[in-house]
């Protein structure tokens, strides 16, 4: 019999990432802090009438989206790379900035793709862990910072905890860290405002990342944006697929970005029900963390998976997290309307 193939050693040690992703469509997605209830219908008029044929047979140009994705931003277009969501911005990072053994920084918990793809680098992983009370660890990560420390990554506001960091303690980061790659996560801007962006020609080490996964309600077209300097962007460019990013994702993407008052009446609305939420729980004594992002975690001790899976039964979904922080449950924040719909299934189970 032939030999088996071995994989390469970080493979090995690596634990598998399996979310659930069968069987969503039909239930009230509160699980994955996704948009609840779709992108803006700009967006699905603009693919019925514009997407050709010959378009869909031709790979795709990027030009048309880049500028219109670089005036939205406020950034140059060569400080701007489309990437296959903020997943693949994570990965070619760490393909072009990290060796096998090289040191990279992370927080813990934080977004499960952090890890992995450091582990696939065969990193040095070093992990950080939030405060008792979540609030972010900057001193316990500056003095974790050594000179061969390579990448650091940091979700603001960090996806579980929705615990936000402020710019001045992101420069001191990006002052004492400047031989590593400094990228700063912002899935969850709109929810809470703070941005790095404005420091990327100050700091030649800052990474800021964006996606259309979350307020734009583009998850399926898996989009997102990697910014940097312009020399930074030309090496990573070459670490890049040159065709990852279909082209009716740049299409939806370009044309997204200009209903502004679309988001802004959905980040209003989250705003509201995230609002909603905390008076509910409070209502159930269900100790919460406030949030700066568009999902909160909730701590129901040991009837976390009780309350997982009975709320699946009742066609709602919210995600489990005590493997990281033992009884908590995060729930996705949606419209006052799906609040209180979760609410009342919640006190059901929670007072049964």
């Amino acid at each position: 019999m032939p030999k088996r193939l071995r994989p390469r050693d970080a493979v090995l040690r690596m634990s598998p990432y399996s979310p659930p992703q069968e069987g969503r469509g039909d239930k009230l997605r509160l699980d994955f802090n996704e948009n609840t209830v779709g992108c803006s219908p700009r967006v699905i008029e603009f693919l019925r009438q514009r997407v050709s044929e010959t378009r869909l047979a031709t790979y795709p140009e990027y030009l048309q989206a880049r500028r219109a994705l670089a005036e939205h931003f406020r950034v140059g277009e060569d400080e701007l790379l489309l990437t296959n969501g903020t997943d693949e911005a994570i990965q070619i990072v760490m393909n072009t900035f990290v060796d096998d053994g090289d040191d990279v920084l992370l927080l813990r918990p934080s977004y499960a793709m952090y890890k992995f793809y450091a582990e696939v680098a065969g990193a040095n992983l070093r992990e950080i862990p939030y405060r008792e009370d979540l609030t972010f660890p900057l001193f316990e990560l500056l003095d974790a910072l050594q000179p061969s420390t390579r990448a650091i990554f940091v979700s603001n506001p960090n996806n579980p905890t929705g615990t936000a960091v402020t710019l001045e303690s992101i420069e001191k980061i990006l002052r004492r860290a400047p031989d590593a790659a400094v990228v700063i996560d912002e899935a969850y801007y709109e929810f809470c405002g703070i941005t790095a962006l404005r420091l990327l020609r100050q700091y030649p080490n800052l990474f800021v990342t964006r996606t259309f996964s979350k307020v734009y309600g583009l998850a399926g077209m898996r989009l997102g944006c990697l910014f940097s300097n312009a020399a930074n962007l030309h090496y990573v460019h070459k670490a890049q697929s040159p065709y990852s990013v279909n082209i009716l994702a740049a299409l939806a993407a370009s044309v997204a970005v200009q209903d502004a008052d679309y988001i802004d009446r959905y980040v209003t609305e989250v705003l509201a029900a995230r609002e909603l939420l905390y008076v509910g729980l409070e209502k159930l004594n269900i100790p919460y963390y406030k949030s700066q992002g568009n999902f909160v975690l909730m701590r129901t001790g040991e009837r976390a998976i009780e309350i997982r899976d009975r709320l699946r039964e009742a066609g709602i979904l919210v995600r489990d997290r005590s493997y990281e922080l033992p009884g908590c449950v995060r729930v996705t924040i949606g419209t006052r309307e799906q609040m209180r719909r979760f609410l009342a299934e919640l006190e059901k189970i929670w007072n049964g």
